[in-house]
């Protein structure tokens, strides 16, 4: 069984843009193995096909959490940003 693995900030970003695209694109239906491996080359830093389905699992295991009111939403400033800044861009890490 393979280890849980980290993703940085722009990983995250780079693998949600990737799922945006192919969500948006009815010829690559992301369930493929065709589609996971667009999302992995898209991410890059060696994430393999494995990697991204993990972490599209784990996305989808916090939306349902959400969607529950399990999880409660952020309170956001005027701004739309949690604290008021982006000091903390680029620094966060997802785990999935």
């Amino acid at each position: 069984m393979a280890s849980k693995s980290t993703w940085t900030y722009e990983q995250n970003k780079r693998f949600e843009d990737a799922l945006a695209i192919l969500v948006g694109n009815k010829d690559v239906p992301i369930v493929t193995t065709d589609g996971w491996e667009k999302i992995a080359k898209a991410v890059g830093e060696g994430k393999t096909v494995e990697d991204v389905r993990r972490h599209y699992k784990a996305l989808e295991e916090d939306i349902v959490l959400i969607e529950s009111g399990a999880v409660p939403l952020p309170k956001y400033n005027k701004l739309g940003n949690k604290n008021g800044g982006s000091a903390n861009r680029g620094k966060s890490t997802y785990r999935s």
